[in-house]
């Protein structure tokens, strides 16, 4: 019997704030303008989901632009032909609603950062043999931080673990402190019409509570 062919996993990447931009709805023409201010107030993984308008067409525009200054892919990934597609645009991120083996696997040969949503014990432990880089804890406001510390105890110690969902700069301090290592921020960072200049006062939002919870981590 042949053995599957096994892809060596990608590690998460080393980044100053692993704070993730999910941006739901943003147009093509907005894009880099927005992204631009992202990266100024210092956000360095940029999400873009495929449920919306062309969004190919923004990976590809974003990905040309600052694929060396952060690290730009989609989410919503949901098949092996759109992690394909996504490499193809330029993009080194797939982050997934769901743990699908063939998804991964697509997104492993094509050396991409993945991020695959789990809720359950059996869905992360299931993620982390598959060679996710990091776990995307989802909807994270279901779970609760105790929810996903309770998780956190059975995996292993190296797992990167993120929330995603109702997680802001309000309440990030919380995830922190039960272990979380990685932020989704969606529609408390970008919502569609917002400007770049509005963006800009949520990004510093973040990151400022970033920093304040790392600090306060530290301290205690």
């Amino acid at each position: 019997m042949t053995e599957p062919v096994s892809w060596p996993q990608v590690s998460w990447p080393t980044v100053k704030r692993p704070l993730i931009a999910i941006l739901r709805g943003i147009r093509p023409d907005e894009a880099e303008s927005i992204v631009g201010t992202l990266i100024d107030s210092g956000f360095e993984l940029i999400e873009v989901p495929l449920n919306l308008p062309e969004p190919f067409a923004s990976i590809e525009r974003l990905s040309r632009r600052f694929g060396k200054d952060c690290l730009i892919g989609a989410g919503t990934v949901l098949s092996a032909a759109d992690c394909a597609r996504v490499a193809d645009a330029g993009g080194r991120l797939m982050v997934s609603p769901n743990v699908d083996a063939d998804v991964l696997a697509m997104a492993q040969a094509r050396r991409m950062v993945t991020m695959p949503g789990v809720f359950s014990p059996t869905e992360a432990l299931l993620a982390v043999r598959c060679g996710a880089s990091a776990l995307k804890f989802f909807p994270a406001s279901v779970l609760g931080p105790s929810g996903i510390a309770a998780q956190l105890a059975i995996l292993p110690k190296d797992v990167v673990a993120g929330a995603v969902g109702g997680v802001s700069d309000k309440n990030l301090a919380a995830y922190a402190a039960a272990g979380i290592r990685a932020f989704g921020l969606g529609s408390s960072l970008y919502r569609p019409g917002m400007t770049a200049s509005e963006v800009r006062d949520t990004a510093l939002a973040s990151v400022r509570a970033y920093d304040r919870a790392m600090t306060e981590g530290t301290a205690s």
